[in-house]
Formats: C-alpha cells, sequence, structure tokens
C-alpha cells in the first residue's frame, strides 16, 4: 500500500458544552489537519495523488467552512447570536470535537473522490485527533 500525506492549516474556535473542564469554555486553536490517501497502485505519474489535487480539493474548502469560524454544537446558545450578528459559524449536530471535525474533513474528502484513508486533526502541536478507514 502507497501513502502520502498533505498538510493544511487552519484557525477556528470551539467550545465543548459537556466537557467538565476548561474545554467548556470559548477558545481558539491553530488547528493542522494531515490528509492521507492510500492506494494499491500508484498512477501513471508514479503517484498516488498529487499533493497539488489534495490541497485543491480541500483548501478552499477548509477555508471557506473551517478557518476562522467558531464550531459549535447546533444546540449551544451562542449559535443565534452568532446568526443574528451575521459572524461566520459552523454548526455540527453534535460535540465539536478533535474527532468530529477530523471525520468532517474525511467525508468531504471522499465527496471529492479523493483516494483518502485518514484524516488527523491537530488542535495543539501535542494533541491530535484521528479518523481512518
Amino acid at each position: 500500500m502507497h501513502e502520502v500525506t498533505k498538510r493544511i492549516s487552519f484557525c477556528y474556535g470551539h467550545r465543548l458544552l459537556k466537557h467538565p473542564g476548561k474545554c467548556s469554555h470559548y477558545h481558539g486553536h491553530n488547528g493542522l489537519v494531515e490528509v492521507t490517501c492510500s492506494k494499491d497502485k500508484l498512477n501513471e505519474q508514479g503517484m498516488v495523488v498529487d499533493f497539488d489535487e489534495i490541497r485543491e480539493a480541500l483548501k478552499s474548502w477548509i477555508d471557506e467552512k473551517l478557518d476562522h469560524r467558531m464550531i459549535l454544537n447546533e444546540k449551544d446558545p451562542l449559535v443565534q447570536f452568532l446568526k443574528d450578528k451575521k459572524e461566520p459559524h459552523l454548526t455540527l449536530p453534535g460535540e465539536p470535537t478533535a474527532e468530529a471535525i477530523a471525520k468532517l474533513i474525511y467525508d468531504e474528502a471522499l465527496m471529492r473522490k479523493l483516494p483518502v484513508s485518514q484524516v488527523t486533526l491537530w488542535e495543539t502541536p501535542t494533541a491530535g485527533a484521528t479518523y481512518r478507514t
């Protein structure tokens, strides 16, 4: 199996309503997402997929949907305030954990026909969450 990984950085804010500690407060991260694509056979260029193809497929979507957004549980009371103020945000049906955001990016990569096998979202340089097949 051959694998390639492309890293894409973005900034976001969130809070976890059900968290018993400091993550229940609004806070932000300088996130780093690693998108790994895998194939048994290389293409005619000798690649799994060109790094530029991964970037082109996901960077603009990440910039539009996730970068500098508050990512919140749809039940978070802040959602209505952000809507009223026309502030950029994204709601998820559950807690906006690193695990949930990694899966969101994974699903988008699949929809964009990338041979994605794994997505890791690093919230900090030492704390990340991975979703893989």
